[in-house]
């Protein structure tokens, strides 16, 4: 038997799955509190150690992934907002970062100031098709390069512009890494080059400087960010599937939409974006969780008229006591009861954002009628038994008041033994693997 380790630290849990690599099996898996407040180290070897128990596991590989210290937070500074700023965010999110600013035009002094004020561990620094504007994109650099900033940037702009842009802000030390343009020509959106850059700079940069352990190892283990792996698992969940599908992860303080769409003529038809068509794509919803961000499901709730203004400000209550204590955990069937109506409404307003993508500041939103499987994770779902689980998911199935057109026939599905984030780790060294995996607890 061949094993592998994947683990994810996340902000509240660490949760670990044990794979045999031969069969694509999962043969053991644990959870344990995240450590942050002392190592975080600790939580992760408990949790393997316990996930372990009885297999021959002391040579296995380690693959780990990490949101814990808030994740990666990144700051986007644009061309202009509709076209390469937007572009830049897509790819923000689906390289697993938190998108915490965007910036479009010319930098000034205030807005340098703002965006010191969002404490981004990266700026993705963008602008310009191949060949068009390189003025706005070097006279960010150039804003940032006399502003001394220190926080690690990407330049994925103009390539006419780059060896100018990289010779400003090395020579005033600011970290840099260079990746292609994310828009080389109007309405081509190439994300590959800066989702591998932003990775890399994750892993370099903010792990160790999160301080979440005192060595070297931690940053060492971490090949990914969490939702970074977890997009890729969904990519590999979309091809081993054949089809459209939507996973919602309800997390304590944001709950992520990803969706994977089979591209068709609606890539080229008149609504076709000059940002680009991102057929795999990832919002966050910062305000939306079962905990940090409890109050914020139920005032957005409130405010898409899924609840009334009265039981609003009942369940309001019960939301501002999950936030005062985020690591409660729900032990009685009331409990466990809100927890799950508290989850159903995030996921019916995250997918509704998703969908509809407005809020996310899209032209457009993502059509997701052909979509044939929902699938949920997160631990709210993982601890509710089947049936209960179903329910939270049918309430997306039966959004028809929404103002998006819901999927016409998707199985719901749970992922219960948190195998997307693993089979996102796996699949670069072994896709076999990851496929089975994915295949045998989610597909079939």
């Amino acid at each position: 038997m061949s094993l592998a380790v994947c683990a994810d630290v996340g902000s509240t849990w660490t949760k670990v799955a044990v794979v045999d690599l031969d069969g694509g099996l999962l043969v053991g898996s644990a959870a344990a509190p995240t450590t942050v407040g002392t190592d975080v180290l600790h939580g992760l070897d408990a949790a393997v150690a316990a996930a372990t128990v009885g297999l021959p596991a002391a040579d296995a590989p380690w693959y780990v992934c990490s949101s814990a210290g808030g994740g990666l937070r990144l700051a986007v500074v644009g061309y202009e907002p509709l076209v390469t700023a937007q572009a830049g965010r897509r790819v923000g999110l689906s390289a697993g970062a938190h998108v915490v600013h965007v910036a479009a035009g010319r930098l000034g002094g205030a807005d340098v100031v703002a965006l010191r004020a969002v404490r981004p561990d990266v700026v993705l620094l963008v602008g310009g098709t191949d060949g068009g504007d390189a003025d706005t994109l070097v006279h960010n650099a150039t804003r940032l390069a006399r502003a001394r900033w220190r926080v690690p940037v990407v330049v994925a702009g103009n390539a006419d512009a780059r060896d100018e842009v990289h010779a400003l802000l090395v020579g005033a030390g600011v970290p840099v890494t260079v990746a292609d343009n994310v828009l080389p020509r109007i309405g081509v959106l190439a994300p590959s080059s800066a989702r591998a850059a932003i990775r890399e700079v994750f892993l370099r940069h903010v792990i160790g400087g999160k301080r979440l352990s005192r060595g070297s190892r931690f940053a060492r283990l971490v090949r990914a960010a969490t939702p970074d792996a977890v997009l890729t698992g969904v990519e590999v969940l979309a091809g081993t599937a054949g089809g459209d599908l939507v996973v919602v992860d309800v997390g304590g303080a944001t709950t992520d939409v990803y969706s994977v769409l089979t591209p068709d003529e609606r890539a080229t038809g008149p609504g076709r974006e000059v940002a680009g068509s991102w057929w795999r794509a990832r919002t966050v919803e910062g305000d939306l969780g079962m905990r940090w961000s409890a109050p914020g499901v139920v005032r957005a709730a409130v405010e898409e008229r899924l609840l009334d203004p009265v039981d609003g400000e009942a369940l309001g209550a019960v939301a501002a006591a999950g936030a005062d204590d985020p690591g409660f955990v729900p032990e009685t069937p009331a409990e466990r009861a809100v927890d799950r109506r508290i989850a159903a409404l995030a996921v019916t307003v995250a997918v509704r954002r998703h969908a509809r993508g407005a809020t996310a500041g899209e032209r457009a939103g993502r059509d997701l009628r052909d979509v044939r499987l929902l699938v949920g994770s997160g631990g709210v779902l993982r601890h509710a038994d089947g049936l209960e689980a179903t329910e939270v998911l049918a309430a997306v199935l039966g959004d028809h008041a929404g103002g998006w057109a819901v999927p016409r026939a998707a199985r719901p599905v749970v992922d219960g033994a948190y195998v997307l984030a693993a089979a996102g780790l796996l699949v670069a060294e072994h896709p076999g693997a990851a496929r089975g995996l994915l295949r045998t607890h989610l597909v079939e």
